[in-house]
């Protein structure tokens, strides 16, 4: 399989997943009481992080290998984007889902959580509009 569609289809992969995670499963946590919450939060963090995490390192391996053996000045760009998103999901999210699961802060956690999200969701939304166009292009 050419790794160009590889790449693409786990930008598509993580595309989807950003926008359900920004749109649907960020906002319900808005709804749940604490009690309900601390209890799903356990089981929704190990669960997504079963599908998200592949497709993140999938996505390093790949755009990684890319730029080793073949790269343009776009590659860099979208390296930098998606170094960018795992800043922003180790520094950010991950301490906020911490402080949800200890209950600490929980619904301030929860509403910087949805707005601290559209920063990766900007960013795996031009990720994958930027390389749909570059392979289409080819």
């Amino acid at each position: 399989m050419d790794i160009a569609l590889i790449k693409l289809l786990i930008d598509t992969g993580l595309f989807i997943l950003i926008w359900i995670v920004q749109l649907v499963v960020y906002p319900s946590f808005l709804y749940y009481s604490e009690h309900d919450l601390n209890r799903w939060h356990a089981v929704y963090t190990q669960r997504i992080s079963i599908v998200v995490l592949p497709l993140m390192l999938g996505q390093v391996f790949f755009y990684g290998y890319g730029l080793l053996v073949d790269w343009q000045t776009i590659d860099i760009f979208l390296c930098v984007l998606i170094v960018f998103n795992w800043l922003v999901t180790f520094l950010s999210a991950v301490p906020l889902h911490n402080r949800i699961q200890q209950a600490n802060n929980a619904m301030q956690a929860r509403q910087k959580l949805v707005r601290v999200n559209w920063l990766r969701t900007i960013a795996w939304t031009l990720i994958f509009l930027i390389n749909i166009i570059a392979y289409y292009a080819k």
